[in-house]
């Protein structure tokens, strides 16, 4: 998809590898797409493996036939970036060639070795375990596995034949097979808990926690400070694409990180939604901070030596794919929301719970399962459909709840991005649930590739911190409505009931 004209301006080749496929596109030093391609693809063998090596042919087959094409000049490529999921493990070979598939974020294979070494009677943790890896990394690798530790433990005690030099984080495996260097940075390895995060800007594994974890210390990628440039692009890489061989790459940002850029809320406190296959409410906070019962906690973040505020609503947008698919798969996603839209607010009172993989934030709990609740035989399709947009909603709500009380004040405006929000009524009834005002920036969907083109900037020192907020454009503003208040107030007071009521038959069930 054509979004301008990239005339003499110098350009970033920016990759968002998302878990539904990746969005490929040049962008302007200062953010602005001017050519992008994204194609939602379905994850390999479900949600839980991946092949990279189709992640990279995609790669750079596009990116490769933008410039053979003649939309873009890939003589101005000066850079390479890229952003995308997390707490994801690749196996690769010294080469940065991947030697097994993708062990996605939602993998629990490991749950085993993971619970023998972390599980125990604190809210699932042993206490000795909890207590260190709280006071040196913030965050505890999960008991339940669905984590790097988790992954990187089960390659090496159940698949010994899967012969890895390096474990990489998705984000690192781009960068490394655009360079052929192995580097990470303590914000590509949150998800693993190995680094002691009482300095932000300390670029280095904890030996303590890398010991009690019992990884293999030896493949873990080498650690370089966020934000800075890796290398130049490979001499056969710039050949196939089009680019100078001259183009610099830097480190691989977790889509947390990126999306604070992308959004522009990248000043203490300015809070950002992203609202796309899954959902997260985040700010940069001042210092570091854990709260175990809602599963957040403050990460290392960008700019100024701050943290970041990380969680995961973990359905979103898959939750109207999954109700499409299974209730109206022959009808446009245009004629549900129009006919949503003509549903009053609160959907009859139904409510619908989107947990339906289980939940991450605001409470940790793998075996939850979603449901609509309180349907009477007047509900129809329409009203369900309307329930599922509010259900997402009211989990948002239940999570700005948390993200407030971690912050210590209430976050008002927020930033909206993700592919979900491209949708006005889902991004009112956001609004009016929450009862925030919101402002979408232009073409959210590709938030995640102008932050790439904003990261590179900061990195070459083309444009500062305080001026990444301006160069981010608002597409409109969304007010909630007070009409609205009363209806949202009494389903919001039930939403959380229906995890604690229901907690006893997720355990027997799932």
């Amino acid at each position: 998809m054509t979004a301008g004209t990239s005339g003499g301006d110098d350009l970033v080749l920016a990759v968002d590898l998302g878990s539904g496929g990746p969005k490929i596109g040049y962008v302007t030093l200062t953010g602005e797409p001017v050519w992008w391609w994204y194609e939602r693809a379905d994850a390999v063998q479900g949600a839980n493996v991946q092949d990279p090596e189709d992640w990279w042919r995609s790669i750079t087959g596009i990116a490769a036939q933008a410039i053979s094409s003649g939309a873009v000049d890939g003589s101005r490529v000066v850079g390479v970036a890229c952003t995308g999921q997390w707490a994801s493990t690749v196996p690769v070979d010294a080469d940065g060639l991947p030697v097994g598939e993708c062990l996605m974020w939602s993998d629990t294979r490991g749950a085993e070795h993971s619970a023998k070494r972390f599980g125990g009677p604190v809210a699932g943790y042993a206490a000795r375990p909890l207590a260190t890896w709280l006071r040196r990394s913030g965050g505890i690798p999960n008991p339940a596995g669905a984590d790097p530790v988790a992954h990187m433990l089960h390659l090496q005690f159940d698949r010994p034949e899967v012969e890895a030099r390096w474990f990489l984080e998705p984000v690192d495996y781009l960068t490394m097979r655009f360079t052929g260097i192995a580097a990470a940075t303590p914000a590509s390895m949150t998800g693993a808990w190995l680094t002691d995060n009482r300095r932000p800007d300390n670029a280095a594994y904890d030996p303590v926690l890398v010991r009690m974890a019992q990884v293999d210390a030896d493949r873990l990628p080498p650690l370089v400070p966020t934000g800075s440039i890796v290398g130049t692009v490979r001499p056969d890489v710039a050949a196939l694409l089009g680019i100078p061989a001259t183009a610099r790459v830097v480190t691989g940002l977790p889509d947390l990180q990126n999306a604070a850029i992308g959004s522009g809320a990248v000043g203490l406190h300015q809070p950002h939604i992203s609202l796309g296959t899954s959902a997260w409410l985040s700010c940069p906070v001042p210092g570091k901070k854990t709260d175990v019962l809602r599963s957040m906690a403050a990460v290392p973040g960008i700019g100024d030596g701050n943290y970041l505020l990380a969680n995961n609503q973990d359905n979103a947008g898959r939750a109207l794919e999954w109700f499409k698919s299974a209730f109206a798969p022959d009808v446009p996603y245009a004629e549900l929301f129009a006919r949503a839209a003509q549903v009053p607010a609160g959907a009859g009172r139904a409510l619908f719970t989107p947990w339906l993989s289980g939940e991450r934030s605001p409470v940790d709990d793998r075996q939850a399962r979603g449901g609509f609740h309180n349907l009477s035989l007047d509900a129809d399709r329409d009203d369900l459909t309307r329930a599922v947009l509010e259900g997402v909603a009211l989990n948002m709500r239940w999570l700005l709840a948390g993200c407030e009380r971690f912050a210590g004040r209430r976050l008002d405006p927020i930033r909206l991005i993700g592919g979900a929000a491209r949708n006005d009524l889902w991004c009112q009834i956001l609004a009016d649930v929450c009862d925030r005002s919101l402002e979408r920036i232009r073409d959210p969907l590709v938030a995640g590739l102008r932050g790439c083109g904003l990261t590179f900037a900061l990195a070459s020192g083309a444009v500062t911190v305080s001026e990444v907020g301006d160069l981010v454009p608002v597409d409109r503003f969304f007010d909630p409505d007070p009409e609205h208040r009363e209806i949202y107030d009494l389903l919001y007071a039930q939403f959380p009931k229906l995890h604690s009521r229901n907690r006893t038959m997720f355990v027997a069930l799932n």
